[in-house]
């Protein structure tokens, strides 16, 4: 659900609107609004909590399973991503300007706070909506 959102944003906000970059954000993209990370591990920890209660074995170790995705989301991921892009233009420059051979890295994004938390929100509200109805 927060993939086929997150797609819906791009078509929306931009103006290529072709197959291949929907795909891609749908598949293989990471970061944007709203975080599918967050998501996941929100609607597993509130499926648990309606199917085994809040307060079995299984439900803590997910609980804090999905505070460690979502802190490294807005955290780890976030920061690498950054740092990939500042070593990127580095070396773009440095190319431009020295004519030095650089292969620019990976530049995985991480979400911000907002997109976390607008994730958790629709995957403990999709799987309460599971679990109610």
């Amino acid at each position: 659900m927060a993939q086929l959102i997150k797609a819906m944003i791009v078509l929306l906000n931009r103006r290529k609107k072709n197959f291949r970059e929907l795909l891609e954000v749908i598949i293989w993209r990471t970061g944007g609004m709203p975080s599918s990370h967050a998501a996941l591990v929100c609607a597993m920890v509130t499926s648990i909590g309606f199917a085994e209660g809040v307060g079995s074995n299984l439900f803590v170790v997910s609980f804090f399973f999905a505070i460690v995705v979502m802190r490294d989301a807005v955290g780890v991921r976030r920061s690498s991503g950054l740092q990939a892009r500042a070593l990127n233009n580095l070396g773009s420059q440095m190319l431009d300007r020295m004519d030095i051979d650089f292969r620019s890295v990976k530049e995985v994004n991480g979400h911000t706070p907002l997109e976390v938390v607008v994730g958790a929100l629709l995957g403990i509200f999709t799987a309460a909506a599971f679990a109610l109805l």
